[in-house]
């Protein structure tokens, strides 16, 4: 079973809306052995997946591709199920699939849905590995390599807050491009955009980043603004301490002035041997340390999002129990690593406790009298950490004058996102009683213990982010006019781009004969594809976007946007330079070219040719309305539409004429358009034709069309 090409699919596509991975696989002699005639082969592939059981194929039940195999199917189409299902078990979910013979015999397309490219084709390769060992009864290790596909897709896939994040601006129609291998992503397009960075975003401001960052700044701004905070200071030294300790009276805090998740936090202090051990512990995990009033109560995480508490988390000490055989090191494996909400990845709220990088946490055991190695007595608790364990939902329990607090809290730190750590008895009673305060504001706080707490409720925390960055109906999209057919795209797509910029935008542009910014030439040469357009969609700048896609690229790279605003097509004509691509007759470019108007949004239009049948067929793809274009309004098409109320732009008399309905307007005269003198071939007629209907659907003035047809200066 040999590769012979593996193009990932960035955009909307041939296949489906979503990026896919497609590869061209030749498999060669097992053409002539479908599954059923391969002896085993059924129950080695089923004992090795038998999750395979959930594919519903397209029997369309449970078991259905089960029942393809028994009753005989080929390698590719397994293959596909197989990279599917490795996928899933990676971790990185999807359904989505197809298998479709070439013309050659033997080499078949297949595609399954991507999340990740590097990831998907890791799947890929491990699938044909695991179906040649299937076909050849070669031993195969299955968890092994799900372990590496899984670790792989940690690697590279988005964590858990991000795509929480991503996941709620999908589910409200918002367009996301990933901007790195991290978790930078874009949401929306051009000069609508926001950026996010997990729980930052292009509103978090520099400056409150930075006070959230140094502790003591913080509480002597909280303090001066009434936000009830323990009484402290920043200490130079373990003597230092221990009179910051004197000076408060009572128990203490000592921990770090920037670290994070409880490191190097020690707490209810009042020896000063024990405070001026604690200080040498916080200072390894910061830049400076603190001493602080201790607060009684548990750790709690307020996340604030554009002003408004939106989830609240509740931490608890952890003890270990003695068995008077095990060590504490011991103990603390088998009773608290053990619990399957612990790891020491972003998908698990708790983190291990690993006492090598813990110091902290040995301190606490050895101020009971304890040490790693000893034996507790049977029933015997110890404490093992006080603090970093917030995982306990207790959003709907918040009391409003503790949320009061914290919102203010954030409100004098200037941040837009933010956890607010507070320690409080009883977070459902009002605060000031309790003497509940405000211990830390944190800037790109963690999500995870909202989306994934130990106990309690998962909380909307992305959907309330996207919410803060795009209000009510606020834009997330710019105006897209994508354009595609086989001749004519590049003068449609420049006509287009300059009736746009006299109406006042800043244009991106991107066609056969270059990529534009506002009518300036950046770049020459073909630029008719998925990079050129991904520029213009990145640029903040940018509130008009005019992309013309060849068939070519819509092949190889996918369409660099998930909906468009107008799709135009100008022609099919021929198959010409696609037999790469196993296309090779009109037929099958239709089917290519319907992508661009498969992804008109619901409120756009389609500008087709009405001369051209094949182009006339995509109308009642369209989600949104038709718009027809073509030199003669005398066409059965065109009288068609417009006797059902639709819209045209046609020749007629010498004039370009707009009709909807029974109404006519005529637009300019053709003796006054220089590029339509007498003689012009009728498919640049068409072009121009087109561009007027792109134009009228974008809801430009007529005016504005009229001089952008009479001052452009064609190369054609």
């Amino acid at each position: 079973m040999k590769f012979l090409k593996i193009m990932p699919l960035h955009g909307p596509n041939i296949w489906t809306y979503r990026p896919v991975l497609e590869t061209w696989v030749d498999i060669g002699e097992l053409e002539d052995s479908p599954s059923n005639t391969i002896p085993g082969f059924y129950e080695r592939l089923t004992s090795w997946l038998p999750s395979l059981v959930e594919h519903r194929c397209g029997v369309g039940e449970r078991g259905g591709f089960l029942l393809r195999l028994r009753e005989g199917t080929w390698p590719g189409h397994i293959l596909e199920h197989v990279t599917i299902e490795l996928q899933n078990l990676a971790g990185m979910q999807t359904g989505f699939g197809k298998a479709r013979e070439t013309s050659v015999r033997g080499v078949y397309k297949v595609v399954v849905r991507s999340r990740h490219a590097t990831v998907s084709k890791a799947c890929l390769e491990a699938g044909r590995d695991l179906v040649m060992a299937a076909i050849e009864d070669r031993p195969f290790d299955v968890a092994g390599t799900v372990a590496r596909l899984r670790e792989l897709a940690d690697s590279y896939c988005l964590g858990p807050s991000t795509a929480c994040i991503v996941d709620a601006a999908t589910d409200r129609k918002i367009p996301f491009i990933r901007l790195n291998e991290g978790n930078l992503v874009q949401l929306g397009y051009g000069a609508s955009q926001h950026r996010i960075w997990t729980a930052e975003t292009d509103q978090t401001r520099a400056i409150s980043e930075s006070i959230a960052g140094d502790k003591d700044l913080t509480k002597s701004m909280l303090q001066s603004c009434g936000v009830p905070v323990p009484e402290g200071r920043v200490v130079h030294s373990p003597a230092d301490a221990w009179d910051a300790a004197e000076e408060i009276g009572g128990l203490v805090v000592v921990k770090p002035l920037d670290a994070n998740h409880g490191r190097g936090v020690t707490a209810e202090l009042e020896k000063r041997e024990d405070i001026e051990k604690a200080y040498e512990i916080a200072l390894n995990e910061g830049s400076g340390v603190m001493v602080e009033r201790f607060v009684r109560g548990e750790e709690h995480r307020l996340l604030v999002v554009g002003g408004k508490l939106v989830a609240a988390a509740r931490g608890e000490s952890i003890f270990i129990e003695g068995d008077g055989k095990s060590s504490i090191a011991e103990l603390i494996d088998s009773q608290l690593n053990s619990d399957p909400r612990r790891g020491d990845t972003e998908a698990e709220p708790l983190e291990l406790i690993q006492l090598e990088k813990e110091p902290g946490i040995c301190f606490e055991i050895q101020r009971q009298g304890f040490e790693p190695a000893s034996i507790p007595a049977a029933g015997k608790k110890v404490l093992i950490q006080r603090n970093g364990n917030v995982a306990i939902d207790v959003t709907d329990q918040v009391h409003p004058s503790v949320a009061a607090a914290a919102e203010l809290a954030v409100r004098v730190i200037g941040l837009d996102i933010a956890g607010v750590d507070m320690v409080i008895e009883d977070v459902s009673r009002p605060i000031a009683p309790q003497r509940g305060a405000i211990v830390e504001v944190n800037a790109g706080p963690g999500l995870l213990m909202h989306l994934k707490p130990a106990v309690g409720e998962p909380r909307p925390v992305g959907q309330a982010i996207v919410d803060s960055l795009f209000p009510g109906n606020a834009a997330a999209r710019i105006p897209i006019v994508g354009i595609t057919g086989t001749r004519g795209k590049s003068m449609v797509a420049r006509l287009v781009a300059r009736f746009q910029h006299l109406a006042g935008k800043y244009v991106g542009l991107t066609c056969n004969k270059g990529f534009y910014l506002d009518q300036r030439l950046v770049q020459k040469g073909d630029h008719a594809g998925w990079g050129a357009a991904q520029k213009v969609l990145l640029n903040r700048s940018v509130n008009a976007a005019v992309l013309a896609c060849s068939a070519q690229s819509i092949l190889s790279e996918g369409i660099a946007y998930d909906r468009c605003d107008v799709g135009v097509v100008t022609n099919i004509l021929d198959a010409d330079g696609l037999d790469a691509f196993y296309i090779h007759n009109t037929e099958q470019v239709f089917n290519v070219m319907r992508t661009q108007i498969d992804i008109v949004l619901p409120d756009g239009v389609a500008v087709l040719n009405a001369n051209d049948p094949l182009v006339m067929r995509m109308a009642e793809l369209c989600d949104g309305s038709v718009l027809l274009f073509a030199v003669g309004g005398e066409l059965a098409p065109i009288r068609e539409h417009l006797a059902q109320g639709g819209r045209a732009v046609y020749i007629r008399n010498g004039h370009i004429v707009m009709a909807e309905g029974s109404s006519e307007s005529i637009l300019v005269e053709t003796a006054a358009i220089p590029m339509l003198r007498t003689g012009t071939p009728a498919y640049l007629v068409e072009n121009v034709l087109a561009a007027v209907g792109a134009a009228w659907a974008l809801q430009l003035t007529p005016e504005v069309i009229r001089t952008g047809i009479e001052t452009f200066k064609s190369d054609y």
